[in-house]
């Protein structure tokens, strides 16, 4: 069982947003994962595109398989650091504003036969 990984690390998207996307291309093949992420209308999908490229980008060199052979095996999506901000509001106050990050994993495998 040959396992081929890549990761994206800080990407300026909510992690709620980002799994409706991955859950698009959970247990596809690789080139119905792509026409998923590619004509989806979610931002996550445009994202999760480019790490499932790197991810069969890997596969093809380091292990030496087609791409038609690959299959999504595992799609994450963690959570990551929260930029913390403030916005100004009526009387002096203010209300915390968090801006989420993500990262993203996604792990092919290749299929036999």
């Amino acid at each position: 069982m040959q396992l081929a990984k890549a990761c994206t690390r800080y990407v300026r998207i909510s992690p709620r947003k980002a799994r409706y996307a991955a859950a698009l291309i959970r247990g596809l093949n690789v080139d119905k994962a792509t026409y998923q992420l590619l004509y989806s209308k979610l931002r996550g999908g445009r994202l999760l595109k480019k790490t499932l490229d790197s991810a069969v980008a890997n596969a093809e060199t380091q292990l030496d398989v087609r791409r038609e052979s690959l299959k999504v095996h595992e799609v994450r999506v963690d959570p990551g650091p929260i930029l913390r901000r403030a916005k100004a509001r009526s009387k002096g106050s203010s209300v915390p504003v968090n801006k989420r990050t993500s990262h993203f994993t996604i792990v092919l495998i290749a299929e036999q036969g």
